[in-house]
């Protein structure tokens, strides 16, 4: 059942996805509830509650995510009947999902699923980033990001107690098996081309590198949300989100990570964004 459940989570959020007449994507609140496994809407409100309360800590405008409406359920086999709902946007559904009971599997899936479609949204919408035309500068900004979001799950890793060397590399395949379909470190090296010497990381390109950034972020915020311990728990973390972002690319008809092209060393494109330094020439003063 687990597995089942985990397969089929990430399509059945968006099979109870709506549009409006403005090609606005949404979610209704009756319908999350059930999805979520709520019996009753009752018992849903107050994690809504909870979902604006943290909207409005984020200096975020409520109404923008949440919007009071009437949604027509069924109450026998042809009759309906208007009930109050709510029109949620997908950071509304993403902060829903992190003050739902964790204590059910198709919440965590959903945190997982919803942190990773709202980050790709906030990556795309990020104004530095949309300002740079160039594969190359998107490269260098995407890949400076990563190594930032690195480090942070690094020390959650630590934290989880994923301690020594080995253990840390251990846990990064995990994260690269589950987003590149079974493919560890050195299978993608192979995939890739790469010689032994050569850095993975160097050699993506942006649509590869934003992937990885989307595994990082949301293993590192998983791990700390959910107080995740011990090495084993940590690596499978890291392979459920990785595997996460895999379907989620697959479902936005995008090129699995393994497939995409082995772009050009990353460090040449660094050390051609460095400034020139000119040094300085003395003049020698003629002796009177």
């Amino acid at each position: 059942m687990a597995k089942e459940l985990s397969k089929q989570t990430p399509n059945l959020f968006e099979q109870i996805k709506q549009i409006d007449e403005t090609g606005n994507e949404y979610w209704t609140s009756r319908t999350l509830a059930k999805t979520l496994d709520y019996s009753e809407y009752r018992h849903f409100i107050p994690v809504v509650e909870r979902a604006k309360e943290a909207c409005k800590n984020s200096a975020q405008d409520i109404s923008d995510h949440f919007e009071d409406i009437l949604e027509m359920i069924p109450i026998a086999k042809t009759a309906k009947r208007q009930v109050e709902s709510i029109k949620l946007s997908r950071y509304a559904c993403y902060l829903i999902v992190q003050n739902a009971d964790p204590s059910k599997e198709v919440v965590a899936l959903g945190q997982t699923y919803f942190a990773v479609q709202t980050r790709l949204q906030e990556i795309q919408q990020m104004e530095a980033y949309n300002k740079l035309q160039s594969e190359d500068k998107k490269r260098l900004f995407l890949r400076d990001e990563l190594a930032k979001h690195n480090i942070q799950l690094a020390a959650a890793a630590k934290k989880a107690g994923v301690i020594e060397s080995i253990d840390y590399a251990i846990f990064q395949n995990h994260g690269y098996m589950g987003l590149y379909g079974g493919l560890d470190a050195k299978k993608i090296h192979a995939k890739k081309g790469l010689k032994k010497s050569q850095q993975i990381l160097d050699h993506m390109g942006s649509t590869e590198l934003a992937a990885n950034l989307f595994r990082a972020t949301q293993t590192e915020e998983k791990l700390r949300r959910e107080q995740i311990q011990g090495k084993h728990a940590a690596n499978q973390t890291h392979f459920e989100v990785g595997k996460t972002v895999r379907k989620t690319i697959e479902e936005l008809g995008g090129t699995m990570p393994e497939d995409l092209p082995t772009a050009e060393s990353i460090k040449k494109l660094e050390k051609a964004e460095k400034p020139k330094v000119i040094k300085a020439t003395s003049v020698k003063k003629k002796r009177n």
